[in-house]
């Protein structure tokens, strides 16, 4: 188990530069005037234009978003919710998509967003620095909870955790709960030292840090990486169903018949507990009669409010609904976060 460390928030984790370098825009209109690109070894730059988006005004909210997946439009998937909001609460969303999900909890401090798309880590960072609650927690087709994994390609050679020792391992957003905490924590468990992992460089491997499609199409296309963590949605259809254990078919919504059905095939090397879904948070100094009008319209959103009928399924919103939530149900992660000696904050 790696030693307790303090996990730097802004200036310690490499990838995570220009944190408040955000692409925005209302209603699915206008570009925004920063962007934040991060390279296959996590470095980032920065393209600035002329202005930037600081507060919404008291008739807006600005929502943020972090791409889970590099080949998904997010704001695309997001605009029924916007829709769904704006006649529900009769305000107005603005959208903004940070470079990754440390940059979420930084525009939701700074007063740059009000609500957000967030990963459980951000939720606890964020409860224990009093900037954000859990308004509630996405669910999938009435699925709670969700998995994550770690897979191999047939021909690696690699057959447990434990062969991973010396190779290249690519993994999701750093902060990602599914493709990076979840990953790690198994592998910690498995023997391997994950040295300062997930902010800092592991012992026994090497990590390489993007999304959880990229990291699933870097262990395809590289011969040197042999191995990737990410959330069950990105790998799973490449997986067949027989390599899954009994918990996962029962609980996990990607169990939906689409299991081994996607090429090229995957080998499954670990399957995580259940984690609860992410939450969508807001900021804990909004307006109190806004946040509650918001966190009632989101509880009461249904699958159909969600759809967007300009895409194809397969690009689709991943959750079909929220259910209330707090902090406390991410006590699962925070038993990961102590396994790996994260302490989230400054």
């Amino acid at each position: 188990m790696a030693s307790r460390r303090e996990f730097i928030r802004t200036a310690g984790i490499t990838g995570v530069a220009g944190l408040t370098a955000l692409s925005g825009c209302t209603g699915g209109g206008d570009d925004s005037e920063a962007a934040t690109t991060t390279s296959e070894s996590g470095e980032s730059s920065e393209t600035e234009a002329t202005s930037t988006t600081t507060e919404s005004s008291p008739e807006s909210i600005m929502f943020a978003l972090t791409p889970a997946e590099s080949d998904v439009d997010v704001e695309a998937q997001y605009q029924p919710l916007f829709n769904y909001i704006e006649s529900e609460v009769g305000v107005t969303v603005e959208s903004t998509v940070a470079a990754d999900y440390a940059a979420v909890l930084q525009a939701l401090d700074s007063g740059q967003a009000d609500i957000a798309d967030a990963a459980p880590a951000i939720a606890i960072q964020g409860g224990n620095e009093d900037i954000t609650e859990v308004i509630g927690i996405r669910i999938a087709y009435g699925a709670s909870r969700y998995f994550s994994l770690i897979t191999t390609t047939p021909d690696s050679g690699i057959e447990e955790l434990t062969d991973l020792e010396g190779e290249t391992v690519a993994f999701a957003d750093r902060l990602s709960t599914s493709g990076s905490l979840f990953p790690l924590y198994m592998m910690s468990k498995a023997g391997l030292d994950t040295g300062g992992a997930p902010d800092g460089n592991p012992a026994d491997f090497e990590a390489q840090f993007s999304d959880h499609s990229t990291a699933r199409e870097t262990l395809v296309n590289r011969d040197d990486v042999v191995a990737a963590g990410t959330g069950a949605f990105s790998t799973a259809p490449h997986v067949p169903e027989d390599q899954f254990p009994e918990q996962f078919l029962e609980m996990s919504a990607e169990n939906d018949g689409d299991l081994g059905t996607e090429s090229p095939e995957l080998q499954l090397l670990a399957c995580s507990d259940p984690i609860p879904r992410a939450p969508i948070l807001g900021r804990t100094d909004m307006d109190q009669d806004l946040y509650a009008d918001i966190e009632e319209a989101l509880l009461n959103v249904t699958e159909e409010d969600l759809i967007n009928e300009d895409l194809e399924d397969d690009q689709q919103l991943w959750f079909t609904g929220v259910d209330e939530g707090s902090v406390d149900d991410y006590e699962p992660v925070q038993e990961v976060l102590d396994e790996l000696g994260v302490t989230l904050g400054q």
